[in-house]
């Protein structure tokens, strides 16, 4: 099968009803593009909960190492937004799935076209290789 991205719609929907991001690889290096994106996230009222191997606070939210901690604090995430390598993106959407997300966003560059077939094939939308930083101003115009 072959990953079909969603429409528009249904990325603007994701934007603009979604409220809670668990933003994977976001740790505090402000060099790095997830910490960015997080605080863009942050700004637009979405609740950012940071998940990485050292569980720092970012943008005064505390981290978690992995979705499944992250969940038996805040429950289910509306949205898994990756910033991994495309070599363990795939981990990461299972990790997504099983912990009952409704959207997983694979950030620019990430890309996995088995995992997104997976996600898809669990009842998940699946967005990969596109940034809500750019695609938020993009489809609010």
């Amino acid at each position: 099968m072959t990953f079909l991205p969603p429409e528009d719609r249904v990325v603007r929907d994701i934007l603009t009803n979604s409220r809670l991001w668990f933003v994977v690889g976001l740790g505090n290096s402000p060099h790095r593009a997830a910490y960015r994106v997080a605080r863009f996230l942050q700004s637009i009222g979405k609740t950012v909960v940071p998940i990485h191997p050292r569980a720092e606070v970012v943008h005064g939210s505390q981290g978690y190492r992995s979705i499944a901690e992250a969940v038996t604090v805040h429950g289910k995430p509306d949205v898994v937004d990756v910033f991994v390598r495309s070599d363990r993106a795939g981990d990461v959407a299972d990790q997504a799935i099983a912990a009952g997300a409704s959207v997983v966003w694979f950030q620019l560059d990430v890309i996995d076209d088995a995992a997104a077939n997976r996600v898809v094939e669990a009842g998940l939308v699946m967005v990969m290789d596109r940034c809500p930083a750019i695609e938020y101003p993009r489809l609010s115009a």
